[in-house]
């Protein structure tokens, strides 16, 4: 039998209308969530219910929301065994607390804290980030390399074989889409965000960030996690912290991460939360795994 695991989408995954029928149906994801409201003295549970959507899209709203949507799911799984997860960016953060490394009312503080801290990052030094399709890795990573004379870029997500995102300056990302195109892209997007995620331009979040994390309890993780910055399995507490930390400003990589649990046994994933982004990219990275989501109640009714 091969291993299953969870994973957990990230930002860009958020919708107004997202776990209110979790919040609706169920009397344990009402708790959390109105939980979590309390803890961060904010409304969020009425900002993922009705928007609007501007107010949702905000980085210090978006990250919280997404993370309570993926860990009340997560939460409510009574009868689905795993055997590891993952998570894409701030999806890592739900990952380790379904895998007990936080503490529910720690790690949604510490969410909390990431996204504010990478909103006035993305306000003090203004950035911008691009899908490329159609690029392999190298090729890729030598075009920012070049473009760079024209400013900051590196690329932030390796996504899926030729799904790569990059990410810095507008300088240094207009060129490196401009070599991208020339050197054969199929696809060449620049993206609506409020920051260069992934990029030495949120450098001034890191101090807010390491602030948030020796406030966290941070314990041994009961599976292993799969870290977006080493793609490598991790369950000691000072390494997990350490990777949290070197995230904020390293690509993720998420097409090495699941090549690396397949390798590892992992047969099945189920994206626990909103969206079906990580499926997609799972089906791409390796199209003989299983791949399934959990979003709404009625996903989750077979399994309470």
């Amino acid at each position: 039998m091969g291993k299953r695991a969870l994973l957990f989408p990230g930002q860009g995954s958020q919708s107004v209308g997202m776990a209110k029928d979790l919040y609706d149906n169920s009397v344990e994801a009402k708790e959390m969530i109105q939980m979590a409201d309390s803890v961060l003295g904010i409304n969020l549970s009425q900002i993922m219910f009705y928007g609007p959507e501007e107010e949702l899209k905000q980085t210090a709203f978006t990250q919280p929301a997404i993370f309570l949507h993926s860990v009340v799911a997560a939460s409510l799984l009574r009868t689905l065994d795993f055997d590891g997860a993952a998570g894409h960016s701030l999806g890592e953060y739900s990952a380790l607390t379904i895998c007990g490394a936080m503490q529910f009312q720690d790690a949604i503080k510490l969410v909390r804290a990431r996204g504010a801290a990478m909103q006035m990052a993305g306000t003090k030094n203004n950035g911008t980030m691009a899908a490329i399709m159609g690029i392999d890795n190298d090729k890729l990573i030598k075009i920012c390399e070049e473009a760079s004379g024209a400013g900051i870029v590196q690329c932030a997500n390796f996504n899926s074989p030729g799904q790569i995102v990059i990410s810095g300056s507008k300088g240094g990302v207009l060129k490196a889409m401009e070599l991208a195109k020339s050197s054969g892209a199929k696809l060449v997007k620049e993206l609506v965000v409020s920051g260069a995620f992934h990029s030495p331009l949120m450098q001034p979040a890191e101090e807010l960030l390491i602030a948030a994390l020796n406030e966290a309890n941070i314990y041994d993780s009961r599976k292993p996690v799969y870290a977006n910055v080493t793609a490598k399995a991790v369950s000691e507490k000072a390494e997990i912290k350490n990777l949290l930390l070197k995230q904020l400003l390293a690509p993720v990589k998420w097409d090495e991460t699941i090549r690396n649990m397949v390798a590892d046994g992992f047969t099945e994933f189920v994206e626990v939360g909103p969206g079906k982004v990580l499926q997609g990219l799972c089906k791409r990275i390796e199209p003989k795994v299983i791949c399934s989501g959990i979003e709404k109640f009625t996903d989750l009714e077979k399994y309470l």
